[in-house]
């Protein structure tokens, strides 16, 4: 794709060009540069749910009347979550509750709703919104309506995250720099960056593997605890780590794999274990609430629900009953799953590569989970371009991907008020994990056939692990030498021509 578009400039490279001779613009400092552009583009993607508007009382209010939210799909989990879980008045995460549907018969106590991370980044956040707007009155600063401050305090931490996982990508990839522009482009960083806080995890994890990569184990396992704080699935990603340690048949590279599987855990327990026992109902909220929510419109089991009528694995659910079966259904496909790349990794030709094992793991999660949420498909990008690093193949998953948020908003809209019926978006999450099971079934390939992979044949055999050695191939794997056979004229005596007796 890129030698075909270079044409308007003069053509792909030819054999006695000179490139990399710029001083300024290098290969990363221009993917930053592309991802700077897009988060720029991202953020007023989301301006028109930050407008205001004069209430009847004359104060400023936030502009979401008639939907506005869905209308201009720019909505963002972060505006409502400040007010609804208290930051706003100063509540401490997982200490202070508050009551969903007051007065209700469905009234319930509630607490932040977040892994601890991801919990007091939105405190620190919301506290350096009070810490602006009491400075704004001493100093001519730039004010806005509490919440939207916040919204830009959460953007600003998030955009740098977002820079820290393209150049991440960019240094995990020396041979193949550009590939880091498919993160820095990405239509799902356009659309999602800012929907939630998950920026936040997909860097950590990310600099956890270049961590790796660099033979610092230590550092990747603190990496990876740290986004397995702010959302769980960087520790997913521990499973592949053990698997290439193992496979690569190295005694270093095995103690590489422990060290840092260890320290995720102790840094993952590290940060939990003080909220967990001072404010155990509230650290146990996100847990509970993952046990007790149904199949979200974004899983596969609602969409075969719609279109098939089918009642579900536990039918009709009484609102807060746990789907039971549904849980246990969900855990047993990704067990299975798991199962699977554990069977791929000790049976591939060669040690797979860590990003596709990686990939095939988180991926694998979302495709059997009962939830997904349409940020966590962030997860996904810096992997598959690690794992995958075909142009037009990433680019075609991310904007179909990217475009599910168009139906998604108006389905929420309901066709009442002039949005699409469920059809229009179901039907678009159904091509969405099409695509992602085409993803998977590719780097299963690359995996079994190891002389495709275009990672391998531009640089070393895993650029995400550290070169510990020659990998060794398994004995089975090694094609013996045909036995050489006397050619005519040859005396039989002659040691190197003789053929060897048989065995009876």
């Amino acid at each position: 794709m890129a030698a075909a578009a270079s044409r308007i400039v003069g053509g792909p490279l030819g054999r006695h060009a000179t490139v990399g001779r710029s001083r300024f613009f290098t290969p990363l400092r221009v993917v930053l540069l592309f991802a700077v552009l897009v988060m720029a583009l991202s953020w007023l993607a989301k301006s028109p749910c930050l407008q205001q508007y004069p209430a009847g009382d004359g104060s400023p209010a936030l502009d979401w009347r008639n939907d506005r939210q869905y209308v201009a799909m720019c909505y963002s989990d972060t505006v409502p979550l400040y007010g609804l879980e208290g930051l706003d008045r100063g509540a401490l995460p997982y200490r202070d509750a508050w009551l969903e549907q007051p007065g209700t018969p469905q009234e319930k106590l509630r607490y932040m709703e977040y892994p601890v991370v991801t919990g007091f980044f939105q405190w620190f956040n919301a506290r350096l919104t009070d810490g602006w707007l009491a400075l704004s009155a001493h100093i001519p600063l730039p004010v806005a309506l509490p919440v939207v401050v916040y919204f830009d305090f959460s953007a600003g931490w998030l955009a740098l995250a977002w820079l820290v996982v393209a150049w991440a990508v960019c240094r995990l990839r020396p041979s193949r720099p550009w590939d880091a522009a498919l993160v820095a482009l990405s239509p799902l960083a356009l659309v999602h960056l800012f929907t939630n806080f998950d920026a936040l995890a997909v860097a950590c994890a990310t600099a956890g593997l270049l961590a790796l990569a660099r033979r610092r184990p230590w550092l990747a396992g603190l990496l990876i605890g740290i986004g397995g704080a702010a959302k769980l699935y960087p520790l997913m990603i521990l499973l592949p780590v053990l698997l290439v340690g193992w496979r690569r048949r190295e005694a270093d590279g095995l103690l590489l794999s422990v060290r840092t599987i260890v320290g995720a855990v102790v840094a993952w327990a590290a940060i939990n274990l003080p909220v967990a026992l001072l404010w155990t109902p509230g650290w146990w909220e996100f847990f509970r609430l993952n046990q007790t929510r149904p199949a979200d419109p974004d899983s596969i089991y609602y969409a075969l629900s719609y279109f098939t009528g089918w009642a579900g694995f536990d039918g009709d659910l009484a609102s807060g009953q746990t789907p039971a079966i549904l849980n246990a259904v969900t855990l047993g496909l990704f067990a299975l799953a798991c199962a699977g790349v554990v069977v791929l990794a000790l049976k591939a030709p060669r040690s797979p590569r860590l990003a596709s094992l990686a990939f095939l793991v988180v991926a694998s999660f979302l495709l059997v989970n009962k939830v997904w949420s349409p940020q966590y498909s962030l997860w996904l990008v810096p992997l598959a371009v690690l794992a995958l690093p075909r142009w037009r193949l990433l680019l075609a998953w991310m904007f179909v991907d990217a475009a599910v948020w168009v139906p998604r908003m108006f389905y929420y809209l309901t066709p009442e008020k002039k949005g699409l019926p469920p059809d229009w978006f179901l039907g678009a999450v159904l091509l969405r994990d099409a695509m992602i099971v085409l993803l998977c079934v590719l780097v299963v390939r690359s995996v079994l056939r190891p002389a495709d992979d275009p990672v391998r044949a531009d640089g070393p055999d895993d650029p995400d692990w550290p070169d510990t050695g020659p990998v060794r191939p398994r004995v089975r794997d090694v094609v013996p030498a045909p036995v050489a056979t006397a050619p005519a004229g040859a005396p039989a005596s002659d040691p190197t021509t003789s053929p060897r007796p048989r065995t009876p």
